[in-house]
């Protein structure tokens, strides 16, 4: 069994505007926000989908419902699959991104995010910013990991073969699922609000096919 999955960076976001951290934390699309939505739906119009899910963040939400609305074809209703939500960051959400990476980097010699996942990793990257966090919220990378895995498990139970799939997911979720299964990409760029990254996933692999499209 094969089954096809485009994810999609929800559109444009107030935090994403002005370069705040947002992952568990959710703010409304902008104006550019659900123009991005429009966009990629446009792009994906010609492509029946038999499984639409977003996670559990308005953002991703009403970037799906846009999306859906350009399609050529009878849609599924969208589900909520919270397991591919963004990566928590716990003390830092909401934080200026370039004062909180340079908080986290710091104390390893790196002061931005992208010196940090090229330096280490992203997964690294993810322990860090657990062992920063004062309150210790920040998800770190085992369980960013095990909730990923249970994502794809619900895939692969609810899909059949040659089927079509939509996500509407996050930027550094997206980018760790390309690290993770295509290790040779390189993920210093992120994936553009409202992008495609495809994967094809069977029972015992996941094969990235594009990324940030």
């Amino acid at each position: 069994m094969a089954f096809n999955v485009y994810f999609i960076r929800h559109g444009q976001t107030i935090l994403n505007k002005y370069n705040r951290m947002q992952g568990w934390c959710d703010s409304p699309l902008t104006a550019k926000g659900l123009a991005d939505a429009k966009e990629v739906g446009q792009k994906l119009a010609e492509i029946k989908f038999d499984h639409a899910f977003h996670s559990d963040t308005m953002r991703a939400q009403n970037t799906c419902l846009n999306l859906l609305a350009q399609n050529k074809h009878e849609t599924p209703t969208p589900a909520v699959m919270p397991e591919f939500r963004e990566q928590g960051y716990g003390y830092f959400e909401g934080a200026d991104s370039g004062n909180a990476w340079m908080m986290i980097g710091g104390p390893h010699g790196c002061r931005t995010f992208k010196e940090l996942i090229t330096t280490y990793s992203i997964e690294e990257a993810r322990n860090f910013a657990k062992e920063a966090d004062p309150f210790n919220d920040a998800e770190n990378d085992a369980d960013f990991q095990a909730r990923i895995d249970l994502g794809l498990a619900k895939l692969r139970q609810q899909t059949h073969d040659g089927q079509n799939i939509v996500i509407v997911s996050h930027g550094t979720t997206i980018r760790s699922l390309v690290h993770r299964f295509a290790p040779e990409t390189d993920i210093t760029i992120g994936p553009r609000n409202g992008s495609i990254t495809k994967f094809s996933i069977s029972d015992d692999q996941v094969n990235l096919e594009f990324y940030n499209h």
